[in-house]
């Protein structure tokens, strides 16, 4: 098909260690990807701190513009559009005159232990709960804020604007600010019902919302960019779109998802298990599981919970001598050993451990159980626990959810993962259907799609979805 026959979009998705920047096209009925540059982004610790290199992020993200500068004149295209996706949580600070005031800390670093017990000696956990409906973190940026305030952080005091990680790549691409409600909505300052910062939250942490970019939703034209970033990349004046900030809420967009009978799981370096409301819940047993109501596409929520996911491998595989360097090799052992020990994956001993190996035997000689030595052992440790965590957070989200749940969809890297997958079917008794492992960039770009009046409505979006697809179904054994 000639170039001039389809509409060229850049997605960039940056997950919380790594990123790539996607070159789609769209023929009007279907969604094909290439990626085109894709980086490694390593945490830094910097004092005893753990930040994110802002000005290093920024730099592959120009990066792979211009690589989809060279790609779109080899083909005689120009690109419709740009959008960010990041994960959530983290900010960055800004100066006056649009310079970076300091670089963002990482939602990883330590020094916001304990924040969630501090933040609530001021205001009882059941009102920040009623406020937010946001599940209790201590890396919540409300708790991030708060914790700098307290320590007469620097940031906050010399920042014009606080931006979200996607709204602050949009800014230095642009030179807008903007704050859009989707990333936004993990943070634990925004209201799910009213849809705004919530002031008396802020006040906590000595700040006010106009600190913040203007609330947009996914769809709003941000601006083009600069003419120094078009110089430095070879694009024109391409229009950078807000699409859904948060990773998440792009990859449920993306869910190739044919009724509203479902469950999602978008299993990455986290796992995210949860389903679309068309309201908030917030209620005694929501707070009571610690569930979370962030923003969705038109309004929606997704009602969710956190669950520490192939962290555990991605940690563990870089301390086992015997582990294949090869991903899916290392994912094969689990067939090898019959081990039966498993791990809360929630438990706080794993959030940032010095070695996750080492305190992934800790915890199994704590708990009386047989404590892995090899790299097969711990994958079958790490799969069966992930998968029995998936069941025990499904069943609670049954009680909850407004709608019945007949199908799990898991999208993000994890679906590649067939023993995982086997198993995560087995243990919730429900099928599984895998794929598609880049949906987060998916839905980036059918966000973009509506802003460019391709698609009409969220019915149109998850049509074009299931075109652009292919998947994978596990049925319970």
């Amino acid at each position: 098909m000639k170039a001039d026959e389809k509409n060229y979009y850049i997605a960039v998705d940056l997950g919380a260690t790594s990123g790539r920047v996607i070159l789609a096209s769209f023929d009007g009925e279907k969604v094909e990807t290439e990626e085109i540059h894709r980086f490694k982004h390593p945490m830094l610790p910097i004092g005893g701190h753990i930040f994110w290199n802002l000005p290093g992020l920024y730099n592959e993200v120009l990066t792979g513009l211009r690589n989809a500068s060279v790609k779109l004149g080899e083909i005689g295209a120009e690109a419709r559009s740009i959008g960010i996706d990041t994960w959530g949580c983290d900010v960055a600070y800004f100066h006056a005159d649009g310079t970076i005031a300091g670089l963002p800390y990482c939602y990883r670093d330590p020094h916001t232990t304990g924040a969630v017990d501090k933040f609530c000696e001021e205001m009882p956990r059941e009102k920040v709960y009623e406020k937010t409906g946001i599940q209790f973190m201590d890396f919540n940026t409300l708790f991030q804020l708060h914790t700098l305030s307290k320590k007469n952080g620097n940031a906050l005091k010399i920042a014009d604007k606080i931006l979200f990680m996607p709204d602050a790549l949009s800014y230095m691409l642009t030179g807008n600010a903007v704050t859009e409600r989707t990333v936004a909505s993990t943070s634990q300052i925004l209201n799910p019902t009213t849809g705004e910062l919530d002031a008396e939250l802020l006040e906590k942490a000595g700040l006010t919302p106009d600190r913040f970019g203007k609330l947009v939703n996914p769809g709003y034209v941000i601006g083009t960019l600069t003419p120094g970033v078009q110089q430095a990349t070879g694009l024109g004046a391409v229009p950078v779109v807000a699409v859904a900030g948060h990773d998440t809420a792009s990859a449920v967009i993306g869910v190739p998802a044919k009724d509203e009978k479902f469950a999602y799981l978008s299993c990455g370096t986290w796992s995210l298990l949860g389903v679309e409301s068309p309201k908030p819940i917030i209620n005694d047993k929501a707070f009571g599981y610690n569930f979370t109501n962030e923003g969705g596409i038109d309004g929606s929520i997704r009602f969710l919970k956190n669950i520490c996911g192939l962290w555990l491998l991605e940690r563990s595989r870089t301390e086992l001598k015997d582990a294949p360097e090869n991903i899916a090799d290392l994912c094969a052992l689990y067939t090898t050993t019959d081990i039966e020990s498993t791990i809360n994956p929630d438990d706080p001993a794993f959030a940032n451990p010095k070695s996750m190996t080492e305190t992934i035997k800790e915890y199994c000689k704590r708990t009386g159980q047989q404590v892995p030595e090899t790299a097969a052992e711990f994958m079958r440790v790490i799969f069966r626990s992930l998968a029995l965590r998936y069941k025990e957070v499904l069943g609670w989200l049954r009680e909850l959810s407004p709608n019945e749940i007949n199908t799990l969809h898991v999208i993000g890297g994890g679906c590649q993962n067939a023993h995982l997958m086997q198993l995560t079917a087995d243990a919730i008794g429900l099928p599984v259907v895998a794929g598609p492992s880049e949906s987060t960039a998916l839905g980036n770009v059918l966000v973009q799609l509506r802003a460019d009046n391709r698609v009409k409505d969220i019915a149109d979006m998850r049509r074009v979805a299931v075109n652009s697809t292919e998947t994978k179904t596990y049925l319970p054994k």
